[in-house]
């Protein structure tokens, strides 16, 4: 996956991934607008919403990302009606214990949990409370 930002071509750039066998994806930061999705949706297999403005780890999850995952969710929802097919809408950036499940109810599928779970000596005790958060 890449931010369209970083390409003068976004198609051009999806369709090289497809082409090569790989999975293809666009990474929105918090302040880039989901119209970049509009005229790439039949390309692309995730989404990823940042919700945090990348660059370290440990960062806090930017609340407003809940409205923008609510957004996108409906998007791809409404191209699974008419296309048949799904697209994963990943979230990455301050995914915590205490806040995964409000992102899974607004409608992400896929977790980027990095401080959360490699800061704490027991992975795999973090890793079932998310499950659990999620009632996964």
């Amino acid at each position: 996956s890449f931010h369209p930002e970083a390409s003068a071509h976004v198609h051009r750039t999806l369709s090289l991934i497809k082409d090569h066998g790989c999975q293809a994806g666009l990474v929105l930061n918090p302040a880039t607008p989901i119209h970049h999705l509009d005229h790439a949706l039949d390309q692309i297999d995730l989404v990823l919403l940042m919700s945090v403005n990348p660059g370290f780890g440990g960062q806090s999850f930017i609340p407003s990302t809940l409205t923008k995952i609510e957004q996108v969710r409906r998007m791809l929802d409404r191209y699974q009606e008419t296309s048949g097919r799904s697209i994963r809408l990943e979230v990455d950036g301050g995914i915590k214990i205490d806040n995964i499940a409000s992102v899974a109810k607004a409608g992400a599928d896929t977790f980027v949990a990095g401080s959360a779970i490699f800061s704490k000596p027991n992975y795999g005790e973090v890793i079932t409370a998310m499950r659990k958060a999620i009632g996964s």
